[in-house]
């Protein structure tokens, strides 16, 4: 260029003051500066494209697809590209077994074989399934009957393990089902994900079956007990294997027990005609019969509550966890886990958990300033007000970190 010959032709002179070579500096800085600013701007939307892809299907798009997701935010529909991308299969495949994963298992980690839990959240997002239905719905995924695999079995997780080794694609051959059709479960006791056989597995062995109660909160509301603790709730429903003296002392009970067992057992009572037998490899309901863990070490306290049935209240309406958001449309007490899905998933705490956890799949971070905060409350509204549609929730967060 006839710029950079003259500014060569400046510098190779030696009687050039320095001041001057610094002016001559700055302005090819500028220059330089204003030409990369030219190139950048034009390049933004595909840029942008790039991102929004990357972050949902975690694969790089075809060319062709570039181009048509660059063209849809050219025309000011960024919400069509991230469909765009959510038809690549990677993101059933990939991004959605990794988003669900986690919440199988005690250790929360991604690293755990497909399971039922696992491929029924992938099946009822693809399909668009009201999202709040996840911990009632009498719905299960399993792969098509057409593919030579072993069938779903009640006692072993082979059939997600051969959909897995066979690298089946989870967008084409995963297909809906009736829960109690498939596992034998009256239809009444079904509860979306938290009564396929990997939640029992994980959450319904041994204990107490409040890990299932715990583990819920957690996955779903986002809230762990220690955050839901509340010592004003009363504690009339609190069971007999707790203390009420741990160490002697009964200012634990009333200070650290109370706040997350007034809360949680009222509801966990929801569970406890489920059991998971490690025997068979089986999950258990035995109608109408509370089953003999609720009962284990009764003599801590004989004179608390002695769990006659699966009806449930939840005591958290009232106090600070009213900040969950509950649903004023429902009742807040009922019998079973269904009807305790119902009661978690319709609350605002779920929906903006979900949308928490979207946000930082695809944007690579947690919800921080108030920019990020004030998104998220926008997303849950739209997600609340479009029958809880979770594709909505991933195009609209990848949109917001599409960047500029």
């Amino acid at each position: 260029m006839v710029y950079t010959g003259a500014i060569r032709m400046i510098f190779q002179r030696k009687t050039v003051s320095r001041p001057v070579r610094g002016l001559v500096t700055s302005i090819l800085a500028g220059l330089l500066l204003s030409l990369a600013s030219v190139a950048t701007a034009g390049d933004l939307e595909r840029r942008q494209a790039k991102r929004i892809h990357d972050r949902i299907a975690g694969v790089p798009p075809s060319n062709t697809t570039l181009d048509l997701m660059e063209a849809a935010i050219v025309g000011n529909n960024a919400l069509g590209a991230a469909d765009i991308a959510m038809a690549n299969s990677a993101f059933y495949n990939v991004t959605l077994k990794n988003f669900a994963t986690p919440w199988t298992n005690r250790d929360q980690t991604v690293f755990a074989p497909l399971n039922d839990y696992t491929a029924s959240v992938i099946g009822m997002i693809r399909d668009d399934v009201p999202f709040n239905q996840l911990l009632s719905a009498d719905i299960i995924y399993t792969g098509s009957p057409s593919l030579p695999i072993v069938g779903y079995s009640t006692t072993s997780n082979a059939h997600y393990q051969a959909l897995e080794d066979g690298g089946y694609d989870l967008m084409t051959e995963l297909v809906p089902d009736i829960q109690s059709s498939v596992t034998g479960l009256p239809t009444s006791a079904t509860a979306g994900v938290m009564t396929t056989r990997a939640a029992a597995e994980a959450f319904f062995i041994a204990g107490t079956n409040r890990a299932m109660f715990r583990f819920t909160l957690l996955n779903h509301l986002c809230n762990d007990l220690e955050q839901v603790k509340d010592t004003s709730r009363p504690a009339d429903r609190i069971r007999q294997d707790i203390s009420r003296s741990p160490g002697g002392d009964s200012r634990i009970f009333l200070n650290s027990c109370v706040g997350c067992h007034s809360g949680m057992d009222p509801m966990a009572q929801a569970f406890a005609y489920y059991n998971f037998n490690g025997n068979t490899g089986s999950i258990e309901f035995t109608d109408g019969v509370v089953q003999p863990k609720y009962f284990i070490n009764a003599e801590t306290f004989k004179y608390g509550f002695v769990t006659p049935d699966d009806s449930w209240d939840n005591y958290w309406r009232n106090g600070q966890n009213a900040l969950l958001g509950w649903d004023a449309g429902l009742t807040g007490s009922g019998n079973g886990a269904k009807e305790l899905g119902i009661e978690l998933a319709n609350s605002r705490a779920f929906a903006s958990c979900q949308v928490k956890k979207v946000f930082k799949t695809v944007c690579l971070r947690e919800p921080g300033d108030a920019a990020d905060r004030a998104e998220v409350d926008t997303i849950t509204n739209s997600f609340i007000a479009g029958n809880y549609n979770m594709k909505s929730v991933f195009a609209r967060s990848a949109v917001y970190c599409m960047g500029n």
